[in-house]
């Protein structure tokens, strides 16, 4: 798959890992460049199954992405709409889009990410950040909107509807060990951990088959909204979307055979298990 001729970031693909690093200097502003580059790599993404996991970083060592470019937003109507006329936001879109890849997708932060940048973030599966560096502010109350990215949908289903609003309406900067105990980041590491946690964990990710990993993610995404019986039936049927792609059968008749599951020193070392049946297609 072709990953060049993008303006704001580049694209290195290693073991089934493609490590996107925005670098468009000075701030890595998001206006419509980056949007439109964001935009069709998600298009390309949607098309490679030997991709597995995205890590989205930054070459700026002082910000991941910036907010939303305000050249754009001062061009914002200033008449109230009916709620029938109300479409899509372009921010809102992209973000969409890229979070329902089917690859596993991590937000490498290790600076600065602030309105719509912090917006990206959040469309992420998952997000890793370095204390000392990370901040993560939405600042659009202040100014006299909303966060309008899906930050606000999307941060009400991760820290809860308090802390939605007690980040959204405050405006100011959050840090990293912060937004691990909001639960708008998985984990805050140390600046010296970040890079080889996020690369051990996006390498053991990119060993299992592309089409579990996606069955998983829609899965998930899908049951957040569902009353509990809607989403365990959203489980049976993406279980046999994966099943039907991948070698998963092949894979429990192995264990059988060898008596895996019967093994005391298997039940204990699971972790390694999983890794030794990828040989298993």
């Amino acid at each position: 798959m072709y990953y060049e001729n993008f303006q704001t970031f580049t694209v290195d693909v290693k073991n089934a890992v493609a490590w996107v690093t925005f670098d468009f200097p000075p701030v890595n502003v998001q206006g419509q460049q980056m949007l439109a580059d964001l935009n069709a790599l998600a298009f390309r993404l949607e098309n490679d199954r030997g991709v597995k996991v995205v890590v989205f970083q930054s070459a700026n060592p002082d910000i991941w992405v910036c907010h939303y470019d305000t050249d754009l937003l001062k061009e914002m109507p200033t008449e109230a709409i009916a709620r029938n006329e109300a479409k899509v936001l372009d921010l809102q879109a992209v973000c969409e889009r890229v979070s329902k890849v089917p690859q596993a997708t991590i937000a490498k932060l290790e600076g600065m990410a602030r309105g719509g940048g912090h917006e990206f973030a959040l469309a992420c599966d998952m997000r890793f950040a370095a204390r000392g560096k990370y901040k993560m502010m939405q600042m659009e109350v202040a100014m006299g909107i909303l966060p309008c990215g899906g930050g606000a949908s999307r941060m009400a289903r991760q820290a809860g509807l308090g802390r939605a609003l007690e980040i959204c309406l405050s405006a100011r900067d959050f840090d990293a060990d912060e937004a691990a105990a909001y639960g708008t980041i998985n984990k805050a590491l140390d600046p010296d951990e970040i890079g080889p946690y996020v690369e051990k964990l996006a390498n053991r990710i990119a060993r299992w088959p592309a089409e579990s990993i996606n069955a998983t993610k829609r899965m998930v995404y899908e049951s957040i909204d569902q009353p509990i019986e809607e989403a365990l039936k959203a489980e049976a049927y993406w279980l046999y979307q994966a099943t039907s792609h991948t070698p998963a059968v092949k894979r429990f008749q192995w264990a059988d055979d060898n008596g895996a599951q019967f093994s005391l020193d298997n039940q204990k070392n699971w972790e390694q298990l999983v890794l030794d049946v990828q040989d298993v297609n």
